[in-house]
């Protein structure tokens, strides 16, 4: 092997490595949604924008921690942003309703068994993470989440998917009653 062939072999690693790294940070650097199975995480910025369009859920987590971050600078009463999910269909009478519900209600209907999970709002350099059940989510149908503050939920929407295989009850108790 010549002495320049050696050189490179003696870089690979390192590039490799280099390489690697990059591709496992570029989500995280890029602003984009990160997920990992059951957590996932969001950014919502002064631009009116949430980082992604798609949210990605194990369907086998038994439930969700969701992180809503604004990286933004406007404080919650200017520009807040909150994370909302609910059935798509639903969408345009949730945020009808929330216009009623006002600021202290975090825009949303309080009580409303349409709303599947929803954080708090939130202003620049805020976050809120909430944990919620997958309980109520079927396979096959489709759910939007949203900013339910005045008039983003047309620039802030986007579809949580639920891929990979359902959880299987694991004990007797978790299974369903057997019908006679």
């Amino acid at each position: 092997m010549s002495a320049a062939g050696a050189r490179r072999a003696d870089h690979a690693p390192g590039l490799l490595g280099a390489l690697a790294c990059a591709t496992l940070l570029w989500p995280l650097l890029a602003g984009a949604a990160h997920a990992d199975g059951c957590s996932v995480s969001i950014d919502a910025d002064d631009m009116v924008q949430f980082s992604t369009h798609v949210l990605r859920v194990d369907a086998g987590c038994p439930e969700v921690q969701l992180t809503l971050r604004h990286v933004g600078e406007m404080e919650a009463h200017v520009l807040g942003h909150d994370w909302v999910l609910a059935r798509s269909a639903d969408v345009g009478a949730l945020t009808s309703a929330g216009l009623a519900a006002g600021f202290d209600k975090g825009y949303l209907p309080p009580g409303d068994p349409r709303i599947i999970a929803a954080t708090r709002i939130v202003g620049g350099g805020q976050s809120a993470t909430i944990t919620f059940s997958t309980d109520k989510l079927q396979p096959g149908v489709d759910y939007a989440y949203f900013c339910s503050y005045p008039g983003h939920a047309g620039l802030m929407r986007g579809r949580l998917l639920l891929v990979g295989r359902p959880r299987l009850a694991t004990n007797l108790s978790e299974a369903a009653p057997a019908t006679p």
